[in-house]
């Protein structure tokens, strides 16, 4: 049986759904405190939320607050390192409790929430003296009040800081990564070219249509 060929209106259809299915769109990003985890000198994104995780003595951990586009991959890490024997150098321990390097880091003035600025002293460290069953709550508590909290146990405040608003949805008019928009902010060159040629397979169509009536 011959196959039928794409007519060069099809063509000229399917051209246009890629490109309205290619075009730069709005993403979404959260602005939020994440919680990290040292790891051999790194940070590593915390598997659980700090009211339940229970960092054992000598560990490190980080408190960032930024804007990100996803949680684990592309969230902004603390930027001070997450080295406990600095941190702690100065504390020295006590039987019956641990000690635990925090590292703050508020953030940059671009992640602000409205009318709000970050703390000038961030990132700080600190040491937290606490209980040997603390969370990691507990140990941010005891070097950085007041926190704030949501009523679904979500960090919203470290050190007062922001004032208000809590893992807000932010739109982010930046085109993904696989995307590409003019500075200008009009039309890509890509997806002019390409309504360039869906109206010409359209003109073509048009023609092959007329010739096969005579």
């Amino acid at each position: 049986m011959r196959r039928r060929s794409l007519t060069p209106s099809a063509l000229a259809f399917g051209i246009l759904l890629t490109l309205l299915a290619t075009s730069p769109a709005l993403a979404a990003g959260y602005r939020y405190w994440s919680f990290w985890e040292g790891s051999g000198g790194q940070w590593q994104y915390a598997t659980q939320g700090p009211s339940t995780a229970r960092p054992a003595d000598g560990a490190a951990l980080g408190f960032r607050f930024a804007v990100s586009q996803d949680a684990a991959a592309e969230a902004a890490k603390p930027r001070a390192a997450a080295d406990f024997a600095s941190v702690c150098a100065a504390t020295p321990p006590v039987e019956g409790r641990k000690r635990i390097a925090v590292v703050v880091d508020s953030g940059v003035p671009a992640d602000a929430p409205a009318g709000d600025t970050p703390p000038q002293d961030t990132p700080r460290t600190a040491c937290a003296q606490v209980a040997p069953d603390a969370t990691a709550a507990e140990a941010l508590a005891e070097v950085a009040k007041p926190l704030r909290y949501n009523s679904a146990a979500l960090l919203c405040a470290v050190s007062g800081y922001p004032k208000q608003g809590c893992g807000e949805q932010i739109a982010d008019a930046e085109p993904t990564p696989t995307q590409t928009a003019p500075k200008d902010g009009g039309p890509s060159a890509g997806l002019l070219a390409g309504l360039a040629a869906v109206a010409a397979l359209a003109a073509a169509a048009v023609w092959q249509s007329r010739r096969r009536r005579r």
